[in-house]
């Protein structure tokens, strides 16, 4: 059978794709404001969104430490922010073009069994993808897999820089310190950490009235912040002896409740050796190396140690209480940059003790 060979007009071009800015990790301590194609929608369920505002995660800074070998290099970063939705798939139906809308940092399809349990961050088809197995929200655009249970529509009338807070940080504080920690009325927590996880615990936990929490850092001006937050006293482990301060603070007897927001060893001993028998040590710091757990002390003591990675199932709860005025996350916000910024804004971010940041807003 004869064959006919098909040549292709030279005048017949591809276009070639949008671009857009977006800061890209390349490695351990390498990362870079690059030129990147816009994404585009590759399934029936994705939204792309036109990221408005984003921030700096310390899971951010994990990462370019090498602590999550899982994201690789070239993945574009972040994983909080707020923007109006620019398209959507076929199969999205809780919203259109247009919408404000609050991004999750956690994916979820709402239908697999860890979803229908609200452990939505080990959904089957999502999880903690954002910025970490996909692109995330550190660009000018960002696609959203499973869009109608991933995003929050944004109340007319709202503050869209405070909310970037309940992206991840105000939720991961909430559910992973004060839930987990079981914190109740009267009861004294110590929060170790005074970065923004650990002050979004501090906020949330005054929900449920506590009459102590003391909040332990290293950096005087965090541990300023949270008394102005409501912590009732502070101590600064410069010195190490954090666990003697605590015990001589509550005559002995260590607190119910110690919340991990830093996730490094030493902190995480430091809620072993000032939690009271019976009480909770809730993990909320994300490790990258291994921590030792002192059974010996521990076994005849009946303490519960949790962990636990964001599920944002209480993000719907906490726009009522931003709305209500219940809580300011805006109090967490200390600067401001532009994505043409952002390399600054990673560094003024980086070296929290010397900036005074907190979080830091950087408008797209």
């Amino acid at each position: 059978m004869a064959t006919t060979q098909v040549t292709p007009r030279t005048s017949e071009k591809v276009a070639p794709a949008e671009m857009m800015k977006a800061l890209v990790y390349h490695g351990p301590g390498k990362k870079t404001l690059d030129e990147r194609p816009r994404p585009t929608v590759l399934k029936p369920t994705d939204a792309i969104v036109k990221v408005a505002k984003t921030t700096i995660c310390g899971t951010d800074l994990h990462i370019l430490k090498g602590d999550v070998p899982t994201c690789e290099p070239g993945r574009i970063l972040g994983h909080e922010g707020v923007g109006v939705v620019e398209s959507v798939g076929s199969g999205v139906t809780s919203f259109k073009a247009g919408d404000r809308v609050l991004i999750s940092c956690i994916t979820s399809c709402g239908k697999c069994a860890a979803c229908k349990k609200g452990m939505y961050s080990h959904c089957s088809d999502g999880g903690w993808i954002l910025g970490h197995l996909i692109d995330g929200t550190q660009a000018e655009y960002v696609r959203i897999p499973h869009a109608d249970t991933s995003l929050h529509p944004i109340p007319p009338g709202s503050d869209e820089e405070a909310l970037v807070m309940l992206s991840d940080i105000l939720p991961t504080g909430y559910e992973c310190g004060v839930l987990n920690g079981q914190v109740e009325p009267g009861a004294t927590v110590a929060i170790v950490g005074a970065g923004p996880v650990g002050l979004a615990a501090l906020l949330t936990a005054q929900f449920y009235s506590p009459a102590e929490i003391i909040v332990i850092d290293v950096d005087d001006n965090r541990l300023a912040t949270a008394r102005r937050l409501g912590a009732t006293s502070t101590v600064n482990n410069t010195d190490g002896k954090a666990v003697e301060a605590v015990m001589q603070m509550t005559g002995g007897r260590g607190v119910d409740t110690a919340i991990e927001a830093v996730g490094v060893p030493a902190t995480f001993a430091v809620c072993e050796g000032i939690v009271t028998a019976g009480g909770t040590v809730a993990n909320v710091g994300v490790h990258g190396a291994k921590v030792d757990l002192h059974l010996e002390r521990l076994w005849a003591h009946n303490v519960r140690i949790t962990t636990r990675l964001v599920d944002t199932v209480t993000t719907p709860l906490l726009l009522k209480t931003v709305r209500s005025h219940k809580i300011d996350p805006n109090l967490l916000i200390t600067h401001h940059s532009k994505l043409d910024d952002v390399l600054g804004a990673y560094d003024t971010f980086g070296r929290a003790a010397a900036t005074k940041a907190l979080k830091v807003i950087i408008d797209v």
